[in-house]
């Protein structure tokens, strides 16, 4: 395990330097919901957009080999990452963008576009299974799913330490359960999913199951083939990459068999005035020039936080979240929300103190 050298780290992160009110240090603890990015990737997006800047897979001329050679590298690190093949590493602008893409592929069916014996057939005979703790994000399009397919959407209640209540595990996944998507580690309790049992009955009922991962993929190391899902989903932006990209890995064979969400260029490969031919994945989910510096720029986050390593990365936050967990047992009135055994959960951290609004402890 690398040594994690706090004050190295903190000179890697320029914002980190500005002082705040009171002319205080910048302390900054919202990473939950983005992340400030290190030096190089700053660098990374400068030298693409100042030396290499052209449209992807688009041209023969030098900048547009370079620029496409900068981007399948990027992808080439997410899928290293990942341990992942690369064909099953899709870009997009964020994890919403990637939860959606899934949900649309089952949207797709409601419309007679898909054979009923597709993995992503479903109608009103069939249930979406999601739990109390899941962002909107992955909430929402499979609300938008229930409402226009029929399909009933069931949820896994939440025990009162913040976990996943798979005391019903059975009845709520059964044999017309279309699809199970939950997260990876909760945005709110910190709890992190048991995922074996999940992941146990959702083959088990022939389920697609969908992973949101934007919490603990920065976090953690994270091992796509051997979680036991179908898709995941996570955000560059929390990752110390930039905003406007997102990853969406899934499975080969149910990318090859998922309808894309956009159409356009780049995702064809061949068209005629009345009909075209898409691509291979990963190509059939790119639809438009994308975000291809801030996938460059993701690609350096990447070698950034390989660099630090994943396990020293866990093992710090560990550290820090266990010292503040037993620190805020000591103060009275102060209740923390979610696990408190460290094996149970990350390093989001809630709680409340009795009769102060939060507003207030900020």
């Amino acid at each position: 395990m690398v040594a994690f050298d706090v004050a190295a780290i903190r000179g890697d992160f320029p914002i980190l330097n500005r002082l705040v009110r009171n002319g205080r240090s910048l302390v900054y603890l919202d990473n939950g919901a983005t992340s400030q990015k290190p030096r190089v990737v700053v660098d990374a997006e400068r030298e693409f957009y100042f030396h290499h800047n052209a449209a992807v897979h688009r041209g023969a001329h030098l900048l547009a080999e370079e620029a496409t050679d900068a981007f399948e590298g990027a992808r080439q690190k997410v899928a290293k990452f990942l341990n992942a093949r690369a064909d099953e590493v899709v870009f997009t602008k964020s994890a919403t963008e990637s939860l959606n893409m899934i949900a649309y592929g089952f949207m797709n069916s409601s419309i007679g576009k898909i054979d009923s014996k597709s993995p992503f057939a479903i109608d009103a005979s069939n249930n979406i299974v999601v739990s109390e703790l899941e962002h909107h994000a992955n909430l929402l399009p499979w609300q938008q799913l229930a409402a226009r397919t029929g399909a009933k959407l069931r949820w896994f209640p939440v025990t009162p330490e913040g976990r996943l209540d798979l005391r019903e595990i059975k009845s709520i996944i059964d044999e017309k359960s279309a699809v199970v998507a939950l997260t990876h580690q909760s945005n709110v309790t910190g709890a992190i999913t048991d995922l074996e049992p999940l992941a146990n009955r959702a083959r088990e009922m022939r389920a697609i199951f969908v992973l949101d991962a934007c919490q603990s993929v920065p976090h953690m190391p994270v091992d796509v083939s051997s979680l036991g899902v179908d898709f995941l989903a996570f955000s560059g932006h929390k990752a110390l990459g930039p905003t406007g990209v997102g990853i969406l890995w899934g499975r080969s064979e149910l990318l090859e068999q998922m309808p894309p969400m956009l159409t356009g260029g780049s995702m064809i490969e061949s068209a005629t005035i009345d009909s075209a031919l898409f691509a291979s994945p990963p190509k059939r989910f790119e639809a438009g020039v994308p975000n291809m510096a801030q996938a460059v720029g993701l690609g350096a986050a990447i070698d950034y936080l390989e660099k630090v390593g994943m396990s020293t990365i866990a093992a710090h936050d560990e550290r820090l979240t266990f010292r503040a967990i037993e620190g805020l047992r000591r103060i009275q009135g102060v209740h923390i929300v979610g696990p408190t055994e460290m094996r149970l959960r990350g390093a989001v951290l809630s709680f409340t103190v009795d009769g102060m609004k939060k507003s207030t402890c900020l």
